[in-house]
């Protein structure tokens, strides 16, 4: 606890900055900060760096301050998670964890909303405030509805009246808020019996109800299975599915009927108590205990009668009870009922025919060797040909009567006498049984005497079904065709398998074999198989793999199919160019229409998706584009000296709808090829000449032949060589082949025109270019007699060169000569200048000779070249122009 003293001598340093930091541990707030929060409202899900808010912005700071402001946040560790906050600026932004509304706000309720509060601090101490901030979260439409089960089971009774409710209590959920939650339901296939409502309760959850609309009949259809599917509000919604099976549940719609209402029965008076006379069957179509039927007398039968007579309630089989008169004949009708829960009972008339035994005739006395109850005997349809059903013995009063026993009825049995025993017949099978081709077999013994007496006796052989048969495919090869970027759990098809046994051995269960993509799902009750995710068909296209159905019988059995599904393209992959721009160097003057280069583009898609044409954007008048292999080609021939460069913007075009494309740069860069001779551009003409004093020293640079070349490279390199020398003294000036500048070798003895042929050539290959000039030297102190000279010069370019130069270089001297026609005019007007020139001139250096003679007592080089070096005086240079006239 501060005491007063201390407060109050802390207000006095003016120490109110560590008051408030003080009070900061005490209080919610400091003493700076606002009662208010910041709020700032953003969707769930957004990137990381999307800006949320400006702190300091909105907090109207000046961020001119100095120390500057620091901003931090009170609880780094959680808050940071989800946001980043700028220190310097006061910014706040999304982090790389995304917000989820769901997750951040999983107890809040539909009406609350969902925040993230933070606590920021700006510093330094002197500015200090604390800043609450609340950020709002504002619901996506990211979350898919979902039902709590797979299959949904809903019963309906087969007697429920049109428009009869029934509500589907495992709805759908989604965790979105609002317009994002479940919105709506419907059926895939209502199978025109059923429709699907949806009814609001106080809380605002959906309920689906299902609704009958057609009468229904269980023995016609038991069961109907399609897909309830859940969407909510979202843009664009989305749906969630599971299975409902409507199952129809039985009712007692249905009374026994009887297979046969007339049943006539021969027994003898002696026949022994217990032998089966009759035996009833009735059907009912109701289930379970609607199905149940009992057989009962009438009440019109006589108890003495249904005493001799007895009815087995349950299976219906009449049976001797008592012992018969012998010595008289008698008729007997029974009226046996077929009863049924809540029925009219169903009538069958039995006669029983009583023959007068006379002598006492044959009996048949059965024992049976396989099992047998009420006179059914049951056989394995896995029992082997041959197998034994009873021993028939017959008893005679009479040794002297011969009794015959055959078989009548249809089957694979047969009856044998039994070769060990006399009166002994043996029934057996003859071939296996078959429970899928027949399940019950009624056969008769018949045993005749030779006094007509005949004898019968009854016997039902039910065969029992046993798992021998396979489930088999409706197809052993089922090709699916999908085409790609399909939406997750798309619904690819349903097999179908049967499996000809019975009951729990004839129910198929579908699995997909070991070699399938855990991509598919398939469901092993209905045999629908989907695809869980999106198929690229460029990724891959064909997926083969088997599918196996299963039966519940021990042991169990199965058989397989294969599924070829085959990834159907879509237009989803733009053309693609090898390299991302292309650089071809051609040599120039390339023909026309020669190929430049080839451009190589792909396409991932196929079919006209992935068909791929080329076109020009820019400089289509000069290039063409072969679409089909993508060369390159230009129209002309194409000169460098002309355009060096060219650059070329290509596009390819796939075939789809719509269409893709993509766009790559060309550069054509040409190559040089020797096709240019250097051009002299100085001396200008051959017929220029330059007064050379005698007294110039050897040594001295007197002029330069200047020339360029078009080309490049080595074809543009010239090289300078004197192929002919007329009129002087022979070898008196020499030429360097690199830069063309002509010196002095030797004193100059001789006046007169000195004229040297100067090739000049380039380097090009396979063959060099040359051009010729003629350079002419006047020596002498002055010029005196121009019209000499200038005659001097034709009869040396029309003679002279004409015998070096050949007929070639001939050419190019005529055309120089062509240059100027006006040429006699220019060269008597120049020469008229130039005498009075060259007085002026030679006064001047004369003058100036004798002054440095006098001061620095040097000799004077007079240099007089046709192009001037840095170092040369004025008075030099404009004898050099003189002298080029």
């Amino acid at each position: 606890m501060v005491s007063d003293k201390r407060v109050h001598r802390l207000i006095t340093r003016g120490e109110i900055q560590v008051l408030c930091l003080l009070l900061l541990y005490t209080s919610p707030l400091s003493c700076f900060s606002n009662f208010s929060p910041l709020i700032y409202k953003i969707k769930e899900g957004l990137p990381k760096g999307t800006l949320i808010g400006a702190i300091g912005t909105d907090l109207h700071l000046d961020f001119s301050v100095d120390p500057p402001l620091l901003f931090n946040l009170a609880q780094k560790k959680i808050n940071e998670q989800y946001v980043e906050l700028n220190n310097t600026t006061g910014e706040l932004f999304t982090s790389a964890v995304q917000m989820d509304r769901e997750s951040l706000c999983a107890d809040r309720g539909e009406g609350q909303s969902c925040s993230l509060a933070l606590d920021v601090f700006i510093l330094p101490q002197q500015y200090f405030q604390l800043v609450k901030v609340k950020i709002l979260i504002e619901d996506v439409n990211d979350n898919q509805p979902r039902f709590p089960s797979a299959e949904i089971r809903v019963t309906v009774p087969e007697n429920a009246l049109v428009n009869t409710r029934f509500a589907v209590e495992q709805s759908a959920v989604d965790p979105d808020l609002g317009v994002n939650s479940v919105q709506t339901y419907w059926l895939d296939n209502d199978f025109g019996v059923f429709t699907l409502d949806v009814e609001e309760n106080e809380g605002g959850e959906l309920t689906p109800f299902l609704i009958v609309t057609e009468a229904l009949d269980r023995e016609w259809q038991a069961e109907y299975v399609t897909d309830i599917i859940a969407e909510d509000g979202g843009s664009p919604p989305l749906t969630g599915t599971a299975t409902l099976r409507v199952i129809i549940s039985d009712i007692n719609d249905n009374c026994p009927k009887f297979t046969e209402a007339q049943v006539n029965v021969t027994v003898y008076g002696n026949a022994t108590r217990g032998t089966q006379l009759a035996r009833l069957h009735a059907f009912d179509s109701d289930l379970g205990g609607n199905a149940q039927i009992t057989y009962t007398y009438s009440e019109r039968v006589a108890r003495d009668t249904r005493n001799l007579f007895h009815l087995n309630r349950t299976s219906g089989v009449i049976k001797l009870a008592g012992k018969i008169d012998t010595n008289t004949a008698k008729l007997y009708k029974l009226t046996v009922l077929a009863n049924g829960p809540a029925c009219i009972p169903d009538v069958a008339a039995v006669t029983i025919h009583v023959i007068k035994v006379v002598s006492g005739p044959p009996l048949l006395v059965p024992r049976y060797i396989a099992a047998e109850r009420d006179g059914m005997v049951s056989l394995k349809e896995s029992e082997p040909a041959f197998t034994p059903i009873a021993f028939f013995t017959v008893k005679n009063s009479d040794p002297r009567q011969r009794v015959e026993c055959m078989l009548e009825g249809s089957g694979p049995f047969k009856l044998s006498p039994y070769e060990r025993f006399k009166n002994e017949y043996l029934l057996e099978t003859t071939e296996p049984l078959d429970y899928e081709t027949r399940q019950e077999y009624e056969l008769t013994i018949v045993g005749r005497s030779v006094h007509g007496a005949v004898i019968k006796t009854v016997v039902r052989v039910q065969v029992e079904d046993e798992n021998d048969n396979a489930p088999i495919f409706k197809q052993s090869m089922l090709e699916i065709f999908v085409e790609e970027n399909n939406a997750p759990n798309t619904f690819l098809t349903k097999l179908q398998a049967t499996d000809a046994d019975s009951g729990s051995q004839g129910e198929v269960v579908y699995l997909l074999g070991s070699d399938a993509p855990t991509i598919f799902h398939l469901d092993r009750q209905v045999g629908v198989l989907t695809v869980t995710t999106s198929l690229d068909r460029e990724e891959k296209e064909t997926y083969r793999f088997m599918v196996r159905a299963v039966d519940r019988g021990s042991p169990r059995r199965e058989s397989i199919a294969t599924v070829i599904i085959t990834v159907q393209d879509r237009n989803d992959n733009s053309p693609r160019f090898i390299n991302k721009d292309f650089t071809f160097f051609v040599p120039e003057n390339f023909p026309g229409f020669g190929e430049i280069g080839v451009l190589s583009v792909t396409d991932a898609d196929a079919g006209e998706n992935g068909w791929v044409a080329l076109s020009i954007l820019n400089g289509s008048d000069i290039f063409v584009i072969d679409t089909g292999r993508g060369a390159l080609r230009a129209k002309t021939s194409l000169d460098r000296e002309q355009q060096g460069t060219y650059y070329l913007w290509i596009e390819a075009v796939d075939g789809g709808k719509p269409a893709l494309s993509c766009v790559t740069m060309v550069t054509v860069l040409l190559l040089d090829v020797n096709d240019n001779p250097p051009i002299v551009l100085f001396p200008q003409s051959n017929q220029s000449y330059m007064l050379v004093l005698p007294s110039t020293l050897p040594g001295t640079s007197i002029t330069e032949v200047y020339a360029v070349d078009r080309d490049t490279g080595m074809n543009a390199v010239i090289a300078y060589s004197i192929v002919k020398r007329l009129g002087g003294e022979p070898g008196s000036f020499d030429i360097d082949p690199n830069t063309g500048n002509i010196t002095l070798r030797k004193t100059l003895s001789d006046r007169g025109l000195y004229s040297l042929l100067v090739k000049v050539s380039d380097h090009g290959q396979p063959e060099p270019l040359h051009s010729t000039v003629m350079v002419n030297l006047f020596v002498n102190e002055t010029v005196s007699n121009e019209s000499y000279i200038q005659s001097l010069l034709l009869r040396q370019a029309e003679i002279e060169i004409e015998e070096s130069i050949g007929p070639r270089e001939t050419h190019q001297w005529i055309q120089d000569r062509r240059v100027f026609p006006c040429q006699p005019v220019l060269i008597a007007l120049s020469a008229t200048c130039l005498g009075l020139f060259i007085m002026v001139v030679s006064l001047s250096v004369y003058i100036s000779c004798r002054k440095l003679r006098k001061h620095k007592k040097k000799r004077l080089e007079v240099e007089i070249p046709l192009k001037m070096n840095s170092d040369m005086q004025p008075v030099d240079r404009k004898l050099m122009e003189i002298s080029n006239i």
